[in-house]
């Protein structure tokens, strides 16, 4: 396998999640100005239960899935690679059916636990998708063992494409009869969506079933590997990622009752503190989240990329695919960090214009999260590089521990009256730090790679630099002629060229690393031409 296939794999997922998310908030701004606060009321209790859900059912299997299928395939056998398949989408089928039974039928006590009983036909919509959607994991985890990442990409734009067509078409369609009905239509949006995907992935896996076919009987063998044994071998790999998936939600709920009495505890009235966790984690958060996007995709491609050089024992192309992962972390994160801190307060103003208030408070949380984008870079790409090899378990002991390092600082420093909700937000950059760091020193043990401290880290901070003071410069001077909005959108597209410009003017990309891009070499061509 090839390192252009690792490279280009996380430029196009990362690509389809930047399509994705923005979809998705042309999904979420619509719809609560169609169906209102009490439709979103209904949505927003049926939708999380729904993710709940999803991630119990599907958070680990595909990466299992993905590395089993590599590991087979890195020796040639693509026979079992198959099996590997057909066994896991028997399970995820099974997990599926079983799942969307409960939730439909199950639909009037899991809202009513909830208290809010008039979410159910948001529940009872939403369900038919948790049979879908195990599915087409078990087509996107085959892909992606074979390091062929279009499909995932293709089927995940297609379904959330389907998700906010269908989702925003039923909600107005269905207005007049109710908000709960309104707000079932947007739910069944994701059912949709997950039947999109699922036909995707199969047109696609019929399109390739010649190829595929040739490879699965040229390498068929009497004796195979019993599907009882690849079952517990899935298992072993996706229970871990599954309780590492659920870590931070977990502590993020623990987080609201911690933050909200301690608040309370310093002298703050119970409205002012919901308030104030609002802005921490309804108008800071998201932003944050969104970087998560790309290096996601990078450690969804190392993970087979690993697996496969590990497989081989080819520990040198190992090593040189882990070095490459974490530069590619840190060119992401690093920007992305330094960017939202420069203009904190500019992009909150930008993004809730008339919420000013609210705005400007949430600007400082945004500000100390914004530095932990960095570290959660880190954490992402890396644990991609532990479940190659193996070592799944270990990322999870390591978040668990930065989780307690955060509910301990959180504790303590938002019964701060000065720090208050600020303490929160320190308390994650805490925990992504040391999981961070955990994580470097366990890659280290178990790969061996070590990383050139000056092409890794200080090429792109200078780069970073560049580009941040570029940002405050062109936000300061606009700002008086033009106001905030144009003022900061015109200050992050400069950035976004000073950065790509350094990026190179630093060295912090090779060329050959360009010219694994998708059109890499177009690319080289045109920046030759420019030489001249």
């Amino acid at each position: 396998m090839a390192k252009k296939s690792f490279v280009q794999g996380a430029v196009i997922l990362g690509i389809a999640g930047i399509i994705i998310k923005v979809l998705g908030a042309f999904f979420r701004i619509p719809l609560a100005n169609l169906i209102g606060s009490e439709g979103m009321g209904y949505y927003q209790t049926a939708y999380p239960i729904y993710v709940l859900f999803l991630t119990l059912a599907t958070a680990g299997i595909p990466i299992a899935i993905s590395r089993m299928v590599s590991e087979r395939i890195a020796v040639d056998d693509y026979y079992e690679a198959h099996k590997v398949f057909r066994v896991s989408f028997i399970l995820l089928f099974c997990i599926g059916i079983t799942s969307a039974a409960i939730c439909f039928f199950g639909a009037e006590m899991l809202v009513g636990a909830m208290g809010n009983p008039g979410a159910k036909l948001a529940m009872m919509a939403v369900a038919p998708a948790l049979l879908f959607v195990p599915m087409q994991a078990a087509y996107r985890g085959y892909f992606q063992g074979m390091q062929d990442m279009k499909p995932t990409a293709v089927s995940q734009v297609t379904e959330q494409f389907c998700r906010v067509a269908a989702g925003l078409s039923l909600a107005y369609f269905l207005v007049r009869f109710g908000r709960q009905y309104a707000a079932a239509g947007a739910s069944f949006g994701a059912t949709a969506g997950a039947i999109g995907g699922v036909l995707t992935v199969v047109v696609v896996y019929l399109y390739k079933r010649g190829s595929l076919e040739h490879n699965i009987q040229r390498t068929k063998k009497r004796n195979t590997e019993k599907s009882s044994s690849i079952l517990a071998k899935i298992f072993i790999i996706a229970i871990p990622v599954t309780i590492g998936a659920a870590i931070m939600p977990i502590m993020n709920a623990i987080d609201v009752s911690i933050v909200m009495r301690r608040l309370q505890e310093t002298g703050w009235t119970y409205g002012a503190a919901n308030s104030m966790y609002g802005q921490l984690t309804g108008m800071a958060g998201p932003l944050i989240n969104f970087p998560q996007v790309l290096t996601q995709a990078v450690a969804m491609s190392l993970v087979p990329a690993v697996a496969a050089s590990y497989k081989q024992k080819d520990m040198h192309f190992l090593r040189e695919n882990v070095q490459t992962g974490l530069r590619m972390a840190i060119i992401i994160g690093l920007p992305c960090a330094f960017g939202l801190m420069a203009l904190s307060e500019p992009i909150m103003l930008l993004l809730y214009p008339m919420q000013r208030a609210s705005a400007l408070g949430a600007a400082p949380c945004l500000f100390i999260m914004a530095f932990g984008v960095i570290f959660l870079s880190t954490v992402q790409t890396l644990t991609g590089v532990l479940q190659g090899v193996g070592k799944q378990m270990v990322p999870v002991r390591n978040l668990f521990i930065g989780a307690i390092a955060k509910v301990i600082i959180t504790y303590t420093l938002t019964g701060v009256e000065m720090i208050n909700v600020k303490g929160a937000a320190i308390g994650t950059v805490a925990a992504y730090m040391i999981a961070a760091t955990l994580n470097v020193m366990a890659v280290k043990k178990y790969t061996g790679a070590r990383f050139d401290f000056m092409l890794t880290y200080v090429k792109p901070v200078i780069a970073t630099l560049f580009m941040a003071g570029a940002a405050l410069l062109v936000h300061r001077i606009l700002f008086g002629i033009t106001g905030n909005a144009l003022a900061t959108l015109c200050a992050v597209c400069v950035a976004g060229a000073v950065y790509c410009v350094m990026l190179f003017v630093t060295k912090s990309i090779k060329r050959e690393e360009i010219g694994n891009l998708p059109k890499g070499k177009t690319l080289l061509r045109i920046a030759d031409k420019f030489k001249r």
